[in-house]
Protein backbone atom coordinates (compact mmCIF):
# COMPACT_ATOMS: atom_id res chain seq x y z
CA UNK A 1 0.00 0.00 0.00
CA UNK A 2 1.46 3.37 -1.14
CA UNK A 3 0.82 6.08 1.15
CA UNK A 4 -0.91 8.92 -0.92
CA UNK A 5 1.07 12.12 0.11
CA UNK A 6 -0.74 14.40 -3.05
CA UNK A 7 -3.98 13.42 -0.84
CA UNK A 8 -3.06 15.53 2.20
CA UNK A 9 -1.06 17.98 0.29
CA UNK A 10 -1.76 18.91 -3.51
CA UNK A 11 0.94 21.37 -2.82
CA UNK A 12 3.53 19.00 -1.89
CA UNK A 13 6.60 19.58 -4.37
CA UNK A 14 9.05 16.63 -3.24
CA UNK A 15 9.61 13.74 -0.51
CA UNK A 16 12.06 10.99 0.75
CA UNK A 17 10.66 7.42 0.22
CA UNK A 18 11.48 4.01 0.45
CA UNK A 19 11.54 1.53 -2.60
CA UNK A 20 9.00 -1.56 -1.97
CA UNK A 21 8.91 -2.99 -4.67
CA UNK A 22 9.88 -3.40 -8.40
CA UNK A 23 7.38 -4.99 -11.53
CA UNK A 24 8.70 -6.62 -14.20
CA UNK A 25 7.90 -3.87 -16.76
CA UNK A 26 10.59 -1.26 -14.64
CA UNK A 27 8.31 -0.06 -12.92
CA UNK A 28 8.79 1.55 -8.87
CA UNK A 29 6.61 1.38 -5.57
CA UNK A 30 7.42 3.35 -3.19
CA UNK A 31 5.87 3.35 0.58
CA UNK A 32 4.46 6.67 0.23
CA UNK A 33 4.55 9.42 -2.96
CA UNK A 34 3.41 12.42 -4.05
CA UNK A 35 2.96 11.65 -7.54
CA UNK A 36 -0.96 11.30 -8.56
CA UNK A 37 -1.35 8.24 -10.51
CA UNK A 38 -3.63 8.60 -13.68
CA UNK A 39 -7.45 8.60 -12.94
CA UNK A 40 -10.62 10.43 -13.50
CA UNK A 41 -9.45 11.81 -17.19
CA UNK A 42 -6.32 13.75 -15.04
CA UNK A 43 -2.93 12.58 -15.97
CA UNK A 44 -0.09 10.68 -13.70
CA UNK A 45 2.61 13.33 -12.94
CA UNK A 46 5.97 12.79 -14.14
CA UNK A 47 8.95 14.12 -12.04
CA UNK A 48 12.20 12.68 -11.26
CA UNK A 49 13.51 10.13 -8.54
CA UNK A 50 17.37 10.40 -7.37
CA UNK A 51 18.93 7.96 -4.96
CA UNK A 52 22.48 7.64 -3.62
CA UNK A 53 23.95 6.10 -6.89
CA UNK A 54 21.72 7.28 -9.54
CA UNK A 55 18.69 9.27 -11.12
CA UNK A 56 15.94 8.70 -13.16
CA UNK A 57 13.17 10.73 -14.85
CA UNK A 58 9.31 9.11 -14.11
CA UNK A 59 7.21 9.76 -16.95
CA UNK A 60 3.76 8.85 -15.67
CA UNK A 61 2.37 6.99 -12.55
CA UNK A 62 -0.14 4.49 -12.73
CA UNK A 63 -2.45 2.58 -9.99
CA UNK A 64 -1.07 -0.67 -9.56
CA UNK A 65 -2.95 -3.56 -7.33
CA UNK A 66 -5.12 -2.13 -4.29
CA UNK A 67 -3.74 0.94 -3.15
CA UNK A 68 -0.22 0.60 -4.90
CA UNK A 69 1.13 3.40 -7.13
CA UNK A 70 3.66 2.55 -9.71
CA UNK A 71 5.96 5.33 -11.33
CA UNK A 72 6.85 4.60 -14.49
CA UNK A 73 10.28 5.36 -15.85
CA UNK A 74 10.44 7.60 -19.10
CA UNK A 75 13.09 5.31 -20.77
CA UNK A 76 14.80 1.85 -19.58
CA UNK A 77 17.62 2.73 -17.49
CA UNK A 78 18.75 1.08 -13.66
CA UNK A 79 16.48 1.43 -11.06
CA UNK A 80 17.08 1.96 -7.62
CA UNK A 81 17.32 -1.75 -5.37
CA UNK A 82 14.44 -2.32 -3.17
CA UNK A 83 15.15 -0.64 0.34
CA UNK A 84 16.97 2.21 -1.11
CA UNK A 85 15.83 5.66 0.72
CA UNK A 86 15.16 8.05 -2.77
CA UNK A 87 14.05 11.89 -2.59
CA UNK A 88 10.99 12.18 -5.33
CA UNK A 89 10.36 15.90 -7.00
CA UNK A 90 7.19 16.44 -8.94
CA UNK A 91 7.40 18.39 -12.35
CA UNK A 92 5.31 20.81 -10.13
CA UNK A 93 4.54 23.42 -13.04
CA UNK A 94 2.81 20.63 -14.85
CA UNK A 95 1.03 19.21 -11.87
CA UNK A 96 -0.34 22.72 -11.00
CA UNK A 97 -1.86 22.99 -14.20
CA UNK A 98 -3.72 19.69 -13.88
CA UNK A 99 -4.85 21.12 -10.71
CA UNK A 100 -5.96 24.40 -12.13
CA UNK A 101 -7.47 22.99 -15.22
CA UNK A 102 -9.34 20.21 -12.65
CA UNK A 103 -10.87 22.38 -10.12
CA UNK A 104 -11.88 24.58 -13.50
CA UNK A 105 -13.86 21.97 -15.29
CA UNK A 106 -15.75 21.41 -11.84
CA UNK A 107 -16.89 25.24 -12.13
CA UNK A 108 -17.70 24.11 -16.05
CA UNK A 109 -20.01 21.54 -14.96
CA UNK A 110 -21.86 24.34 -12.76
CA UNK A 111 -22.31 27.05 -15.23
CA UNK A 112 -23.69 24.02 -17.92
CA UNK A 113 -25.84 21.63 -14.94
CA UNK A 114 -26.33 18.83 -17.31
CA UNK A 115 -24.98 15.00 -17.08
CA UNK A 116 -21.16 14.95 -17.97
CA UNK A 117 -20.38 12.23 -20.65
CA UNK A 118 -16.38 12.23 -20.56
CA UNK A 119 -13.56 14.88 -19.88
CA UNK A 120 -10.01 14.85 -20.15
CA UNK A 121 -7.27 17.18 -18.25
CA UNK A 122 -4.35 18.98 -19.80
CA UNK A 123 -1.83 21.15 -17.89
CA UNK A 124 -3.24 24.01 -20.06
CA UNK A 125 -6.20 23.24 -21.26
CA UNK A 126 -9.15 20.66 -20.40
CA UNK A 127 -12.83 19.66 -21.88
CA UNK A 128 -16.10 18.11 -20.60
CA UNK A 129 -18.29 16.32 -22.89
CA UNK A 130 -22.09 17.04 -22.16
CA UNK A 131 -25.22 14.95 -22.38
CA UNK A 132 -26.62 18.10 -24.80
CA UNK A 133 -28.64 17.54 -27.53
CA UNK A 134 -28.55 21.23 -28.55
CA UNK A 135 -25.95 24.12 -28.77
CA UNK A 136 -25.74 25.98 -25.38
CA UNK A 137 -26.29 29.11 -25.38
CA UNK A 138 -23.84 32.08 -26.14
CA UNK A 139 -20.14 31.36 -25.61
CA UNK A 140 -19.09 34.38 -23.96
CA UNK A 141 -21.99 34.61 -22.05
CA UNK A 142 -20.46 30.92 -21.06
CA UNK A 143 -17.28 32.09 -20.58
CA UNK A 144 -18.16 35.28 -18.58
CA UNK A 145 -20.02 33.01 -16.00
CA UNK A 146 -17.05 30.75 -15.81
CA UNK A 147 -14.54 33.71 -14.52
CA UNK A 148 -16.99 35.30 -12.32
CA UNK A 149 -17.32 32.08 -10.14
CA UNK A 150 -13.40 31.98 -10.65
CA UNK A 151 -12.80 35.98 -9.23
CA UNK A 152 -15.24 35.44 -6.26
CA UNK A 153 -12.20 33.29 -4.58
CA UNK A 154 -14.56 30.20 -3.16
CA UNK A 155 -12.64 27.87 -1.43
CA UNK A 156 -12.04 24.60 -2.44
CA UNK A 157 -12.40 21.43 0.48
CA UNK A 158 -13.14 17.60 0.51
CA UNK A 159 -15.21 15.85 2.66
CA UNK A 160 -16.13 11.95 2.90
CA UNK A 161 -19.05 10.01 3.07
CA UNK A 162 -19.96 6.36 3.12
CA UNK A 163 -20.99 4.36 -0.06
CA UNK A 164 -24.10 4.45 1.76
CA UNK A 165 -24.52 7.89 1.55
CA UNK A 166 -23.84 8.04 -1.98
CA UNK A 167 -26.22 5.68 -2.74
CA UNK A 168 -29.11 7.86 -0.98
CA UNK A 169 -27.49 10.81 -2.83
CA UNK A 170 -26.67 9.31 -6.47
CA UNK A 171 -27.36 13.12 -7.65
CA UNK A 172 -23.90 14.06 -6.74
CA UNK A 173 -22.61 11.95 -8.98
CA UNK A 174 -22.21 14.47 -12.44
CA UNK A 175 -20.00 11.80 -14.45
CA UNK A 176 -22.29 9.14 -16.61
CA UNK A 177 -18.71 7.95 -18.26
CA UNK A 178 -16.53 7.44 -14.89
CA UNK A 179 -17.75 5.83 -11.53
CA UNK A 180 -16.37 7.27 -7.95
CA UNK A 181 -14.16 4.17 -7.06
CA UNK A 182 -15.74 1.76 -4.59
CA UNK A 183 -14.54 -1.06 -1.89
CA UNK A 184 -12.80 1.03 0.33
CA UNK A 185 -15.73 1.80 2.19
CA UNK A 186 -16.18 5.80 1.81
CA UNK A 187 -15.91 8.14 -1.58
CA UNK A 188 -13.97 11.29 -1.31
CA UNK A 189 -16.34 14.58 -2.02
CA UNK A 190 -14.64 18.09 -3.38
CA UNK A 191 -16.82 21.25 -2.44
CA UNK A 192 -16.20 24.40 -3.92
CA UNK A 193 -17.82 27.34 -1.63
CA UNK A 194 -18.91 27.37 1.99
CA UNK A 195 -22.43 27.04 3.22
CA UNK A 196 -24.94 29.38 1.53
CA UNK A 197 -22.03 30.27 -0.87
CA UNK A 198 -21.41 26.45 -1.84
CA UNK A 199 -21.75 26.08 -5.75
CA UNK A 200 -20.47 22.56 -5.81
CA UNK A 201 -20.11 18.61 -4.38
CA UNK A 202 -19.43 16.27 -6.67
CA UNK A 203 -17.09 12.81 -6.19
CA UNK A 204 -13.86 13.29 -7.28
CA UNK A 205 -10.00 11.69 -6.75
CA UNK A 206 -8.24 14.05 -8.48
CA UNK A 207 -6.15 17.09 -7.09
CA UNK A 208 -7.28 20.31 -7.22
CA UNK A 209 -6.36 24.45 -5.68
CA UNK A 210 -6.92 25.67 -2.55
CA UNK A 211 -9.04 28.31 -4.20
CA UNK A 212 -11.01 29.29 -7.37
CA UNK A 213 -9.15 32.59 -7.84
CA UNK A 214 -5.79 30.53 -8.01
CA UNK A 215 -7.24 29.40 -10.90
CA UNK A 216 -6.61 32.42 -13.21
CA UNK A 217 -8.60 33.77 -16.20
CA UNK A 218 -10.06 31.05 -18.69
CA UNK A 219 -11.04 30.91 -21.76
CA UNK A 220 -13.59 28.66 -23.71
CA UNK A 221 -11.97 28.07 -27.08
CA UNK A 222 -14.62 26.10 -28.60
CA UNK A 223 -18.08 24.08 -28.50
CA UNK A 224 -18.02 20.79 -30.82
CA UNK A 225 -20.70 18.43 -31.59
CA UNK A 226 -19.81 15.08 -30.62
CA UNK A 227 -22.62 12.73 -31.81
CA UNK A 228 -26.02 12.94 -31.66
CA UNK A 229 -26.36 13.50 -27.99
CA UNK A 230 -23.35 15.19 -26.92
CA UNK A 231 -21.22 18.39 -26.84
CA UNK A 232 -17.41 18.96 -26.31
CA UNK A 233 -16.83 22.32 -24.27
CA UNK A 234 -12.98 22.76 -24.11
CA UNK A 235 -11.39 25.57 -21.45
CA UNK A 236 -7.96 27.13 -21.76
CA UNK A 237 -5.94 28.75 -19.10
CA UNK A 238 -4.98 32.51 -20.69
Amino acid sequence: MTEMLFRTDPYRKSATATVTGLTDEGGILLDRTVFYPRGGGQPGDSGRLVWEGGKLTIATAVKGEGEDIILVPSEPGALPPVGAEIDQHLDWERRHGHMRIHTALHLLSVVIPLPVTGGAIGADKGRLDFDMPDAPGDKAILEGQLNTLVTRDLPVTEDWITEAELDANPALVKTLSVQPPRGAGRIRLVRIGEGKDQIDLQPCGGTHVGRTGEIGKLTITKIEKKGRQNRRVTLALT
